[in-house]
């Protein structure tokens, strides 16, 4: 973990200790980075925004400092962190760019590098990225024709979609499903996804005015869509946060589907169709005893990581694992993308609903939650991880 950037990118809050000139940096070394080796000098470089008001200053701000150092930026606008990861990854650009603070409030931000191949950007980058923002690293300006320039991408975001309507097994038709978009990223993205799949589909936080991301909405207000799917009589419901790169999901009786239950169904889902590979799930020590449990009964084996999709990440691409993730909602398949998807997460669920003709409270009923408390202990010094 480097001065600025954590396990999930540069965050704080915004103009206090994010400010535009760290986003103009950043921009900077990024676009003098990858374009250096080039024979044209252009890096190709992919930017998306959650709907937090900041996020337009920043990425204006990155995007001055991107074209600055002659890289070519592509915007997706207003879109999920999965989707840049997709797009990164599928199209050849040099790297991709998040402007998230997740399922932080509005006055928080952040930045997310992702790296041609859609993961977290490697340390050693970082560290360079730091480097330059303190001042030890001398970037070159553009002049000329090799300053950047900037195109609309909102295409690359349409073809996410097409990928994730793809990803479907079955049509959606007659069932009834509640979205909580967390006046947030996915607030077009997910409804477009389930009407096309046929769903009748029920959507709340769906208004963002720049200020209300997170508010009372989404993963982190669970309550919320709990409430709503009981009051409307749905089959089911999803709540996304920010950025959408997490989901928990509410069954039909209004009760709480987190991530170790959604790690659960999937799982069993892939061992009863011979396509758990390692017969493994990766969790974190965060995850709950009474999913360990579910999983000896079932025979499934399971790995436990730092907390951090990160960590989830990096132990499935070493051990070749095909689902993993964190009570929180963040769940990898690994098979489909290569970071947490709160939309994917919610077709894998509906695809499990749907093949097995099952509703997800008698999916998830094997699985006896044991009451858990998080305690934060004091110490004189932390070792280093």
């Amino acid at each position: 973990m480097g001065k600025y950037f954590g396990t999930d990118g540069f965050r704080g809050e915004a103009n206090v200790n994010l400010t535009v000139d760290h986003a103009f940096k950043v921009g900077r070394f990024l676009g003098w980075y990858y374009g250096r080796d080039k024979e044209d000098g252009k890096a190709k470089i992919v930017i998306g925004k959650d709907t937090r008001r900041s996020s337009y200053m920043f990425e204006y701000s990155l995007v001055a400092g991107l074209t600055a150092s002659g890289a070519d930026v592509y915007l997706l606008h207003v879109t999920t962190t999965p989707s840049v990861s997709y797009i990164a990854r599928t199209e050849d650009f040099d790297c991709g760019i998040m402007i998230s603070a997740s399922h932080n409030p509005y006055y928080d931000n952040g930045i997310k590098l992702i790296n041609s191949k859609g993961e977290k950007m490697d340390e050693e980058t970082i560290l360079k990225v730091e480097d330059y923002i303190d001042g030890k690293i001398e970037v070159p300006m553009a002049v000329r024709d090799q300053i950047g320039c900037t195109v609309d991408y909102s295409a690359g975001r349409n073809r996410y979609i097409g990928y994730l309507i793809s990803l479907a097994t079955r049509s959606y038709k007659n069932m009834k499903v509640g979205l909580d978009c967390a006046n947030g990223s996915s607030w077009m993205i997910a409804r477009s996804v389930f009407d096309a799949l046929g769903a009748k589909t029920y959507v709340i936080n769906a208004q963002p005015d720049g200020l209300n991301i997170n508010m009372n909405a989404g993963s982190t207000h669970i309550e919320v869509l709990q409430k709503f799917v009981k009051e409307n009589q749905l089959d089911v419901g999803f709540a996304f946060d920010g950025d959408a790169d997490r989901c928990i999901a509410v069954d039909e009786n209004g009760s709480v589907v987190d991530g170790d239950l959604i790690l659960y169904v999937y799982g069993r889902y892939l061992k009863e169709k011979g396509e758990l590979r390692n017969n493994t799930v990766v969790t974190t020590i965060m995850s709950n005893f009474g999913l360990y449990k579910a999983f000896d009964e079932l025979g499934v084996d399971y790995e436990k990581t730092q907390v951090g999709d990160k960590y989830v990440y990096e132990n499935m691409v070493q051990n070749g694992h095909r689902i993993g993730g964190e009570q929180s909602g963040h769940i990898i398949f690994s098979k489909y993308a290569t970071t947490g998807d709160g939309i994917l997460t919610a077709i894998k669920m509906m695809e499990v609903m749907l093949e097995k003709k099952q509703s997800l409270a008698t999916l998830t009923s094997p699985v006896r939650i044991y009451p858990q408390v998080l305690k934060n202990v004091r110490v004189k010094s932390k070792p280093e991880a």
